[in-house]
This record gives structure tokens, sequence and C-alpha cells, in this order.
């Protein structure tokens, strides 16, 4: 059954109220913290040959940041706060953050099929059948991991999905897939009459008070760019493509990161309140896959998570083999008491975001080349759990 728009409605309201605060821990010293973070990440590091780290933590609303190593081998600059690295899939974050501030504004539902706004794909199933909540969550039916290498521009795409035949019934079966987040994306900005590269770089990044983030690294930050590096220890980047900005083109630093991941907790000062309630209903969950709930890209899991299922949760078989679904309905409103996470990697670079809202405690990993996730994951759970075993404060 479809999500209804009357369901979309009530997980919204839902979502703008607070996140009950079940526990609050004290914040460690940052000394201990520094420990914490040292005793994970530096074996961590010369375990997998990655060059240059950072790392920022929240606990209790308060930040701590962490550099290690260096952001190029070949020009021996350190990792600092404003060290720009390659988020990968992180940034469909971003894409979902900006679809819900485009649904409360009223561009667009989430229960809209495709073809209300794009409609060249009138009469096909993935402009009919598809919604555009199910770009956001991975189940439009088996969409491909990545945009085909011979589809160059935008025509060619719209060509592609004239064409394209389901594999399973959209809303049944997940399917990580970069072409869902990437439409999803292009719809939101077309729905804002703008350009989504502009959107997210001149509306969105600025509003979230974040000053060191860009889709295109301008010249005079290049500077800052880290040199991201293959398994091999070659140098490389990113190259844009097709639907790349939407689904995995963001550049960041970890202060920029460290806020994002505060505004995700409703820990950041100065964010506009709609906003904030769009931030909140990207955590709205939509599917269960096993014991992973699919929110709107971020994953989230009950809280105390086991990293077990973490580790299951964030495994190369969710990534690419399709895994069948059991739908909310009506979708499960934002909580707390939930383990909420996200991977994202490029050939260079590698990605870990995590926090539990509840508790106000998180972590962003950022390096400089692209490990297994499990070895992110297990280095966060190392970090975060003292964290969150903490004695509740007064």
């Amino acid at each position: 059954m479809k999500l209804s728009t009357l369901h979309l409605l009530a997980a919204a309201i839902l979502s703008t109220c607070s996140i009950p605060v079940f526990s609050q821990a004290t914040v460690p010293p940052r000394d201990d913290i520094k420990h914490l973070v040292d005793t994970a990440i530096t074996p961590l590091m010369q375990r997998d040959g990655i060059a240059g780290m950072a790392v920022g933590i929240v606990a209790n609303g308060e930040t701590r940041v962490f550099g290690y190593g260096l952001a190029s081998k070949e020009t021996k600059k350190p990792v600092t706060r404003n060290t720009l690295f390659e988020l990968g899939s992180v940034s469909k974050t971003f894409t979902a953050t900006l679809a819900e501030y485009a649904q409360l504004n009223g561009h667009l539902s989430l229960s809209d099929p495709v073809s209300k706004h794009l409609p060249e794909l009138r009469g096909t199933p993935f402009g009919d059948d598809v919604t555009l909540l199910e770009l956001g969550t991975h189940t439009p039916g088996g969409l491909p991991l990545q945009v085909p290498d011979d589809i160059h521009d935008d025509a060619q795409l719209m060509q592609y999905l004239k064409s394209w035949k389901p594999r399973h019934a959209p809303g049944t079966y997940r399917t990580y897939a970069n072409p869902g987040i990437g439409m999803l994306g292009l719809i939101t900005a077309k729905s804002m009459a703008q350009d989504f590269d502009a959107l997210m770089q001149q509306r969105l990044f600025p509003a979230l008070g974040l000053t060191n983030a860009y889709i295109q690294v301008p010249a005079a930050r290049m500077k800052d760019y880290a040199q991201g590096y293959t398994k091999d220890g070659a140098p490389i980047r990113m190259r844009p493509g097709v639907l790349s900005s939407e689904a995995y083109g963001v550049k960041a630093s970890i202060a920029d990161m460290t806020r994002f991941l505060q505004a995700n907790m409703n820990d950041a000062a100065n964010i506009d309140a709609t906003l904030q309630r769009a931030i909140n209903a990207t955590h709205t969950g939509y599917f269960r896959a096993g014991k992973m709930t699919q929110d709107l890209i971020w994953e989230q899991y009950a809280y105390p998570a086991r990293l077990q299922d973490l580790l299951d949760g964030n495994s190369s078989s969710m990534a690419l083999d399709a895994k069948p679904v059991e739908r909310f309905d009506p979708p499960e409103a934002p909580r707390g008491d939930v383990w909420i996470n996200k991977t994202g990697s490029t050939n260079g670079f590698g990605t870990y975001v995590a926090f539990v809202p509840g508790r106000h405690v998180g972590i962003v990993m950022l390096a400089n080349k692209n490990i297994p996730n499990a070895e992110r994951v297990s280095a966060a759970y190392a970090i975060l759990t003292p964290l969150l075993d903490a004695k509740p404060g007064r």
C-alpha cells in the first residue's frame, strides 16, 4: 500500500516535537575523550595505511574536534579542523534534508509519484509507480548501485529511466542505489525552480551555519582539499558525473560536519525552526530490513545497539543485495532511543557518522582513504560506548 498524504502529514507533525532525552551523560574531560579517540583511531590509521583523519565528537551538545596525520602525503600538510574531505554517500543526508525542507514549504510531497514532477516519464513504471519517498529509501524496485557508465547527461538519463523495468514492486525490497536519491535531489531542485548545486551551496549550507562545505570547491579553498588515496596508495579525487552532486558530491570539514551532527540532535544554535523540523523528519522510520530501520537515507537501530547488528547493517551485503522490507504504516516518528548512522565512500575517502539523539552523543569520522565499513563502525562503537555509558548528569 502506498504511503498516504495523511500519514506523511502525521509524520511531519510528529517530527516537530522535541526528541525525548531519556538520559544525558556527563561530559568527560577533554583529555579523557582524546584518549578514547586516540586509542581507537591511531591503530586504525596504522593498520589501514590512512594518511589523515579528522574526528568530531558531540557529547551533551559540547564538541571536540581532533585531527590526525596528513591531508596530503605529497605536500605534508597536516589535517586541521578546516581540511575538506569528500563525504561520499553521507552527502545523501543533505539531499534528504533539502527534500524534507521542500516538502515543509509546499514544493513537493514525498507521496508524489515521480511523473508529477517529471511529466516526460508519464506512462512508465518509474514515472507512475515510484514515489519520491521510495527514491529516498532505496525501495523503488531495483535500481542499479551506480548510474550506468554510458549515461553522460540528463537526456540520456531520462531515456534510461523511460525504459527501466523494476525487478520488484516499489516499496517491497531495499536495493541501495545512487540513482534513487540522485533523482530525489534532481526533482527537489526542479520543484524549487533552482539548480541543485546552487540550492545546496547558497541556501542549505548557509542555513545550517556551514562555512566549509561545498559541492564545487572554489579555487581559493583547493589548498584545504585533502588528497584522497586508493587502497594501493595512489592519489585520487572524485570526478563529477550524472547525479554525483545529489548522491555523493559534498566536500566538508570536520568542524562543519560536527555542527551538522549537532543539528541532527537538536543541539545546533541558530537553526531556523522549519529547517530543524526538516532535519528531524529525515529520522522518520519508513521500512525495516532485518534489525535496521530505513529512514529518509539515514539508517537506525534500537538503542542500546549491538555491535554485530551495526556491522550487519553496514555490510557489503546490505549495499549490494536486494533485501525484503516491511513498511511501517503509519511511519515511525523520530525517536531518541535509537542509534542512527550513515557511511560514505568515494574511491579515495571514507566517512562514518553515528549518533544517539536522546543521549546527545555522536561521532563523525573522516578519512582520506576508503577503508572497510566494519573498521569504521567498530572504531566508532569503541569511542561512543564509554560516552553513552557515562553516569547520568544531575
